[in-house]
């Protein structure tokens, strides 16, 4: 299977689907005519201004989330490791919340808690894994994530106990993941925040495949292990960062996807991550689609459908890797 002309199709395929389909019923033709500039004012907005942003948010949001998943699975050598496995939903979640309890109003104003939150967890996490001589100690980075996350987790859960019905709801829906709240703005400043970590991200995929043979065989083969630990992890943070902020928390994405593309072509770090990012994208994008239209008009949270198709891939690929 070749895989870059498969990861274009289904980048295509992904975003196609994203903008044609929704609870506005267009017609194929009505979707192109608006893309061009032509059509009326109603379809118009609906398809560049609802269906274009949104759909091109959670592509870039999906990859970004592949990529760091495949990242801290590298740096901490567990296959489990996922972009939220270090506590920052859980640091997202308790700003979200928080915010949202207290009312804060504004467009900007849950998005903003939630990256403060997370950034506040990743402050936390990294001072309880630098040990004896600022060593980032991988093993203690995980159970820090653990417990950090954990204990936001029993924050959010009192929160949510004391919370009036209509708080309890916007706060179970932004738990739960989507992108209602997308708009050509909110797009333009992932992008631009995003594109920074994913540089290096990317930068570093070289030193990436040392540093899953393990620490000492890294530095024996030429990388400098502890500022490249710190590099990763504060990259991939800010990116999970990023994107919790404008889409709540996602899961699966970065946790299935780096194994699907390990399985298919290999675990070699220049081409994991870019396929990564291209498969992870069209599945965030093709699950956005899905939530918009399974239920229409109402909408289904994404992280639902990401659980939904996420447990049994990564079902079979746990079984795949049994036998």
């Amino acid at each position: 299977m070749k895989r870059w002309p498969v990861l274009l199709g289904l980048a295509v395929l992904a975003l196609a689907a994203g903008v044609a389909v929704g609870p506005a019923d267009l017609s194929l033709h009505q979707v192109a005519r608006a893309l061009g500039g032509n059509g009326d004012t109603a379809t118009l907005a609906i398809v560049r201004d609802l269906r274009l942003p949104r759909t091109l948010l959670a592509f870039l949001v999906g990859g970004s989330l592949a990529v760091t998943g495949a990242v801290l699975q590298a740096l901490v050598r567990n296959p489990l490791a996922d972009p939220y496995l270090l506590g920052l939903s859980g640091g997202a979640g308790l700003g979200a919340v928080a915010a949202i309890a207290l009312g804060v109003v504004g467009s900007w104003g849950v998005p903003l808690a939630a990256a403060a939150g997370a950034l506040a967890a990743i402050v936390l996490v990294y001072r309880l894994a630098v040990v004896a001589d600022a060593v980032l100690d991988t093993r203690v980075l995980l159970l820090a994530g653990v417990v950090v996350g954990s204990f936001a987790a029993a924050l959010v859960g009192a929160i949510l106990a004391l919370s009036p019905a209509e708080g309890l709801r916007s706060a179970l829906l932004w738990l739960l993941g989507g992108f209602d709240g997308a708009s050509w703005t909110a797009l333009g400043i992932f992008a631009v925040y995003a594109t920074v970590p994913l540089a290096l991200l990317v930068r570093e995929s070289r030193m990436l495949d040392l540093l899953s043979l393990g620490e000492e065989p890294a530095r024996f083969l030429g990388a400098d292990v502890e500022p490249l630990k710190r590099r990763l992890y504060l990259a991939a943070s800010l990116l999970t960062a990023a994107a919790v902020a404008v889409s709540g928390i996602i899961g699966f994405v970065g946790l299935v996807i780096p194994h699907a593309v390990r399985v298919l072509w290999g675990a070699r770090h220049g081409s994991l991550l870019p396929s990564a990012f291209l498969l992870g994208g069209s599945l965030l994008a093709a699950a956005d689609a899905v939530a918009r239209t399974a239920f229409a008009p109402l909408s289904l949270p994404v992280g639902v459908v990401t659980a939904i198709v996420g447990v049994p891939v990564f079902a079979v690929l746990v079984r795949r890797w049994a036998t």
